[in-house]
């Protein structure tokens, strides 16, 4: 037997009292009278933006007009033709280095934390995490309650992967120091479409 297995064994031999796992199938979770009202709310509770685009408003006009000073704009999505980068072509995750504002998109949003759900629609996924300024464009449709109803939603596509995302990149858990951008993005907005 292994170390692992003689340890796991050990465990199991001292457990007194043992419970049946709860019925996960009964819990809904929270649910909100407007999630949209909420997502948006917690979006800025979490140090994000969030942006409606108004009917025939142009996103790269949007884009250009939030970040008047980026250079480099990484996105393989076809509306965004202000696009300097293609995640899709840049042959290596380092070539997104200096990349100003990344643009993708979200499948949905989850009204209770403001997570988006960003599932691999690129090459080099790196752009999601490298950017200075993350941009997600979102349905305002695609809004859910709770992350009970977001773990239904998931879905992989031929990448087999996807994350969360939830507002700009921030720690203080050096000398309680709050910090932007610490492991990703310093700014993340999501326009509404």
């Amino acid at each position: 037997m292994s170390n692992k297995e003689d340890i796991l064994a050990r465990y199991r031999k001292n457990v007194k009292v043992k419970f049946d796992m709860p019925r996960l199938d009964d819990i809904k979770g929270i649910t909100y009278p407007d999630p949209l009202v909420q997502f948006i709310s917690m979006t800025e509770n979490v140090g994000g933006k969030v942006i409606e685009l108004k009917p025939g408003q142009d996103v790269n006009k949007l884009i250009k007009e939030l970040y008047p000073d980026a250079k480099e704009i990484a996105s393989n999505l076809p509306e965004i033709t202000i696009a300097t980068r293609n995640p899709d072509t840049i042959g290596s995750p380092q070539a997104l280095n200096g990349t100003d504002v990344g643009v993708i998109k979200g499948l949905f949003g989850v009204a209770e934390n403001a997570c988006v759900w960003v599932p691999q629609a690129m090459e080099e996924k790196a752009v999601c995490f490298i950017s200075e300024n993350l941009v997600i464009l979102l349905k305002k449709t695609e809004i859910v309650n709770n992350m009970h109803e977001a773990y239904k939603r998931i879905q992989f596509n031929d990448y087999g992967y996807g994350t969360f995302i939830s507002g700009p990149s921030k720690t203080a858990d050096i000398a309680q120091v709050l910090v932007m951008g610490a492991q990703a993005a310093r700014s993340a907005t999501v326009v509404l479409v």
